[in-house]
């Protein structure tokens, strides 16, 4: 698709960054606006492969190489079409998504691959600006209504989904903004929370109804969802976080990274009272890394946002540690198409040492690292951790060259356990092994009870929660009605707006 010589002419562009010294004074996004022209030649570089690998390799089945051709063309407004009957909100995806359809991609087998994410932000942001993204309201109401609890990707997607179906949707959302992880867990240098607001208010005009401040379980009773809606739509997301059960656990100073992540997202939005998800004042006060050693443990996604925003509070330094060995292959120091490791050939997820914008920013960064103990002053605040080199030597692990490392902030960035048990006990929901909800279909052992996104599949990506609310929604569609025009999770080239619902 695209032009036919394109990715012989055309060099891999993705988005452009602010220069470093200037984006760590602020927490404004880091990539500039698209460039239509640019776009336009990166669209050009996708090549007519016949197999496109990147259909799978996303999954929400985004129907990439069409959209490619549609921008090459430049009928941007057929690109949108194509692009959202798959895609409830790529202005999120083309920001923060990992692109495993880039890994997937033909032309990634020996070149750089498409530059696929920047070309789904780009068209997103023209439709908004020539007004194609317009509320999309059902020519008639089915008189059904759905209960969504959950307001992030997961639970948004489901929302939008049945909303189109013809059903009247509610979303409760436990914070005072709706969102979720969106709103309150990524950074706004990631993702600025007026793109956020700007779809909500899409969603609104729509008809569908957000409550917030209303944490399902707890100040709303689970029994009058049960009682006043038609379904419920469980999409609280994975909640719990993962913490290190090491002496001195109990000092002054060791947190879960989203509290800190959550708490510089409301300071942005100029919210003064740093509340949680209740209501309540954080029990932990403000948390800022100013002057402060701070070590972020955990290597992924979350620690790499910590490490971002700790150089814009200006913390003293920075080191993230890994307990993972480290890839051999870097994204920094070898071409893209190299990027692989003999464990993750193409059309797999590469492993590879990523260097996210963050980590350009100035961090150190430690891998095949343990972390042994927290060390306290006589005030019980933390000064420091302990820290081992992990090997392997002869079968067995070793660790090596312990030492303590000065800290006085420690950000737990090692992942989520699992959902909140209070609501799911309430409403006799059955759970797997890791107190995920069980719920084979979409649908938990309560007839009219579903659950979507992290709640259900453990911690994952954005893309993954909106995949999985949509293919929730017309389940939910199925069970209201018996038959569901949703669209299913193929390759299908239908508008929602010329069938509509």
């Amino acid at each position: 698709m695209g032009k036919p010589t394109g990715f012989l002419e055309f060099e891999r562009h993705p988005s452009l960054k602010r220069d470093v010294l200037e984006r760590k004074k602020d927490f404004k996004e880091v990539e500039t606006n698209y460039d239509s022209n640019q776009t336009r030649e990166q669209a050009a570089r996708c090549m007519d492969c016949g197999v496109p690998f990147c259909h799978n390799g996303c999954p929400l089945g985004n129907i990439i190489p069409e959209f490619n051709d549609a921008v090459w063309e430049e009928n941007w407004e057929y690109a949108y079409e194509i692009l959202s009957s798959t895609n409830n909100f790529p202005e999120f995806t083309g920001r923060i998504c990992p692109a495993p359809c880039e890994a997937s991609c033909v032309l990634g087998i020996n070149k750089p691959p498409v530059a696929i994410e920047y070309i789904e932000k780009s068209i997103i942001e023209k439709a908004y600006e020539n007004g194609w993204v317009k509320p999309v309201i059902p020519n008639k109401r089915t008189g059904k209504k759905v209960a969504v609890v959950g307001s992030g990707p997961a639970g948004l997607a489901a929302a939008s989904q049945l909303n189109k179906a013809g059903h009247w949707v509610t979303v409760y959302e436990r914070a005072d903004e709706v969102g979720g992880l969106l709103r309150y867990g990524i950074p706004d240098f990631k993702l600025d929370k007026s793109v956020v607001k700007r779809r909500v208010t899409v969603m609104e005009q729509e008809g569908i109804v957000f409550k917030t401040n209303a944490n399902v379980g707890v100040n709303v009773k689970a029994g009058e969802l049960i009682r006043d809606f038609d379904a419920i739509v469980l999409a609280g997301g994975s909640t719990i976080p993962r913490m290190i059960d090491i002496k001195g656990k109990e000092l002054k100073g060791i947190y879960p990274a989203m509290e800190f992540l959550s708490q510089q997202n409301k300071r942005v939005s100029g919210i003064e009272r740093i509340t949680d998800h209740k209501g309540d004042k954080y029990t932990n006060g403000e948390l800022m890394a100013t002057g402060k050693n701070v070590m972020v443990i955990g290597g992924g996604d979350t620690g790499s946002d910590c490490v971002g925003t700790s150089n814009r509070h200006g913390a003293k330094s920075i080191v993230q540690v890994e307990v993972m060995p480290e890839p051999s292959i870097d994204d920094k120091k070898q071409p893209y198409y190299k990027f692989r490791a003999e464990s993750t050939p193409w059309p797999n997820w590469p492993l590879t040492k990523r260097t996210s914008t963050s980590h350009e920013e100035g961090c150190e960064r430690l891998f095949s690292v343990n972390v042994k103990e927290y060390v306290g002053d006589e005030d019980g605040n933390l000064k420091g951790i302990v820290i081992s080199e992990v090997a392997m030597f002869n079968g067995a692990r070793v660790e090596m060259n312990e030492r303590e490392i000065p800290c006085e902030l420690a950000l737990i960035a090692a992942g989520f356990v699992h959902p909140q048990q209070n609501l799911l006990e309430q409403l006799e929901i059955e759970v797997d092994e890791r107190k995920n909800v069980k719920a084979i279909e979409y649908q938990t052992n309560k007839s009219k009870v579903f659950a979507a996104g992290d709640m259900r599949r453990g911690q994952s990506l954005v893309v993954w929660a909106i995949s999985e609310g949509r293919e929730c929604a017309r389940k939910v569609d199925e069970y209201l009605m018996g038959e569901s025009l949703l669209e299913a999770k193929s390759i299908s080239m239908i508008s929602p707006a010329y069938i509509g619902i």
